[in-house]
């Protein structure tokens, strides 16, 4: 049995921004498995957003996504804060979730391919965790 990721939410080994946006993605990814209550996600997610902005949270999922470029290192305290404060009021003091693998959502363009293809030849070994090339393998003459 393979364990599940897990994040420590008082030492999660990473810095703050890297934990803030972590966490808002987990929070706003449709994931099945996770030890976040979907009304709890929400939370976190719109007293964040808050933080950063005056309008309401977006209500698109697709839009639910927090930009801490404009914010301060005031803000992103105030995030972090925020993030640990809900989570361990809900008594979580470990983010556990499953996420499979997905699926590869675009492919490579056109113009990426000789690029592609020239980092092939400079790391001919092919890494173990890839999505599935997009593109037929060097050297070999596919149908049109």
């Amino acid at each position: 049995m393979v364990a599940m990721p897990s994040l420590d939410v008082q030492n999660p080994e990473m810095p703050d921004l890297q934990f803030v946006l972590f966490v808002s993605a987990l929070c706003t990814a449709d994931l099945a498995t996770i030890n976040i209550s979907q009304e709890l996600r929400q939370t976190i997610f719109d007293r964040c957003w808050a933080l950063l902005h005056t309008e309401a949270p977006p209500t698109n999922p697709q839009e639910r996504v927090l930009d801490l470029r404009g914010g301060t290192e005031l803000t992103l305290d105030a995030c972090a804060a925020t993030i640990r404060s809900l989570l361990l009021d809900a008594n979580i003091p470990t983010l556990v979730w499953d996420h499979p693998v997905s699926a590869a959502r675009m492919n490579s363009t056109p113009e990426a391919l000789p690029l592609i293809d020239r980092l092939e030849q400079l790391y001919p070994d092919r890494p173990t965790v890839v999505d599935p090339p997009s593109h037929p393998p060097r050297g070999s003459n596919p149908e049109p």
